[in-house]
């Protein structure tokens, strides 16, 4: 598994790579700053899942070669940004595609350790989704996980489905796949829709900055 694990982890840095450089990009920083922001955002969620973990290494200071395919993805990023005109629709793809891979990731790494599974299901949504939360900060903006979008919720399903594939014997490859196109059909599905998180404020205005 742990190959596996490595694998899914490697194509999870660079496609979050590219989606923090896109972010980035849009922020208009210089080429450090993008490279700053692509890392944190490929190994933000990761690094906090190792850190919870006693006696789990670091990923991406365990093996350095994380760091490679992060920084080509920030850097394929800047060299065809031109190409990537379409800017909502393609940060959309690569940071699902992030969210999909490292949400699974998680969760086989939570199941190595032999946790129960609600916490597997616990890893699983802060790999996948915590290295957006990172970007967001960086990028002075609200994260999305916080907000109305469905986005932690999408990561809770493909983990829980995963669990249950995991628990009932189905074949490395369906638990793998099956959560994995879940999480990406029904972000795209959720985005393109518009579908949100019911409110619980009587006003959903935004707080202008000059009340705080």
């Amino acid at each position: 598994m742990n190959e596996i694990i490595y694998y899914i982890g490697v194509v999870g840095s660079f496609a979050f790579a590219i989606s923090g450089a896109l972010v980035a990009m849009n922020k208009k920083l210089d080429p450090f700053g993008i490279l700053i922001v692509a890392f944190v955002t490929a190994v933000g969620g990761g690094t906090l899942r190792d850190v919870l973990i006693e006696g789990r290494n670091i990923f991406w200071m365990e093996d350095p070669s994380y760091i490679y395919f992060i920084l080509a993805g920030a850097v394929c990023a800047m060299i065809f940004q031109d190409k990537l005109d379409r800017f909502r629709t393609s940060l959309l793809l690569f940071d699902t595609i992030g969210l999909a891979l490292f949400s699974v990731a998680g969760v086989q790494i939570g199941l190595t350790f032999d946790f129960p599974y609600i916490i597997c299901i616990i890893l699983g949504v802060i790999t996948g989704a915590f290295g957006g939360v990172s970007r967001d900060i960086l990028v002075n903006e609200i994260p999305i996980i916080f907000q109305k979008e469905i986005y932690a919720t999408i990561s809770s399903v493909g983990a829980s489905i995963y669990i249950v594939l995991y628990h009932f014997g189905f074949s490395r490859l369906l638990t793998e796949i099956i959560p994995i196109l879940t999480i990406i059909l029904l972000r795209i599905f959720v985005v393109y829709k518009e579908i949100m998180l019911p409110s619980i404020y009587k006003n959903d205005e935004t707080v202008d900055e000059e009340e705080w």
